[in-house]
């Protein structure tokens, strides 16, 4: 009879955990603020906006109106590291989320689900090393389309591209790859020191891969913007992420962090989830709010990061 309790009872427990991640906390849409010290000396604070992984679906509506909202924040710069698309229909809907961002100066790279949509897969395959992995691409997504409105509006494409801005009235030095995670990573087309002179050098790259972020360190960037990981997706309280599905480590699966002596990675948990896998459970979606302040800034906490809900707290 015991037995049978505590078996009943770990089949009650577990159903309780895949409704709650399923029904809730995929929808918990959180903003998460980091205080980070990058600028050169005497710059004056810049307000990011890091937004990944929206896996967009005409449906979405309550994502869709949390991330209009995020416009209220009046971000200096917003920055977009892929992933937006999980449904060939899905470019006015993105669009439509992000449209009072697009008022504000961006930049963009593209992910593997902007090129491709999701498909089915074996939720075993993310447990299983990458090197034994076959890559599965679903249908062709109108990436094009997308990348056309952005510009339109004037967001500026980082695929492979170097490019300084004028971001609240301080320049602002940004270089970007194609993602890694399809292997379309071309560091060299980029490679080279940055401007020394902007008050800050920006990397951004989809997929958080540990031969893209060497690079980037070692030519002098101060921060490189990634998201691809979903913070884990699952995450286990005391433990943390079980993957990243890439060769970054769990420890590093979301949230601010340092690589190497003088840069520092930013991973967003990004606001979505693969249509085949809408499950989240102690990592809500999310988009993040990062004040840059100048290096050796006193703060009460450098890498501060701290969930907390945008303006209109919209579910």
């Amino acid at each position: 009879m015991n037995a049978a309790r505590l078996a009943a009872g770990t089949v009650a427990v577990g159903a309780a955990a895949v409704g709650y991640a399923v029904g809730i906390e995929r929808r918990h849409w959180t903003l998460r603020t980091a205080e980070l010290p990058v600028l050169a000396p005497g710059a004056r604070p810049v307000k990011v906006l890091h937004v990944s992984d929206l896996h967009m679906m005409p449906g979405q509506k309550s994502k869709q109106h949390w991330v209009a909202a995020l416009g209220e924040l009046e971000p200096d710069l917003v920055v977009n590291t892929g992933d937006n698309l999980a449904h060939p229909q899905a470019v006015p809907y993105v669009l439509r989320a992000l449209g009072p961002l697009l008022d504000r100066p961006g930049l963009f790279v593209f992910g593997s689900n902007d090129y491709y949509a999701p498909k089915p897969k074996n939720p075993a395959r993310y447990l299983m090393p990458r090197g034994k992995k076959k890559r599965i691409h679903g249908k062709k997504l109108p990436w094009r389309d997308l990348r056309a409105a952005f510009i339109e509006h004037g967001w500026q494409d980082l695929t492979h591209a170097r490019r300084t801005v004028q971001v609240a009235g301080q320049t602002v030095f940004a270089a970007g790859v194609d993602d890694p995670h399809l292997r379309r990573d071309r560091y060299g087309e980029i490679a080279g020191r940055p401007d020394e002179n902007a008050a800050v050098r920006i990397g951004m790259t989809h997929s958080p891969e540990p031969r893209v972020l060497d690079p980037f360190a070692d030519d002098g960037y101060d921060l490189v913007l990634a998201g691809h990981t979903h913070g884990g997706q699952l995450r286990i309280p005391g433990i943390g992420a079980l993957v990243t599905n890439c060769e970054l480590d769990r420890s590093r699966a979301r949230g601010a962090s340092r690589w190497g002596a003088d840069m520092w990675l930013h991973v967003s948990a990004g606001l979505g989830t693969s249509p085949y896998a809408p499950a989240r459970f102690a990592c809500p979606p999310e988009a993040s709010l990062l004040t840059l302040v100048p290096r050796g800034s006193s703060t009460r906490n450098r890498a501060n990061q701290t969930p907390r809900q945008a303006p209109s707290d919209i579910r």
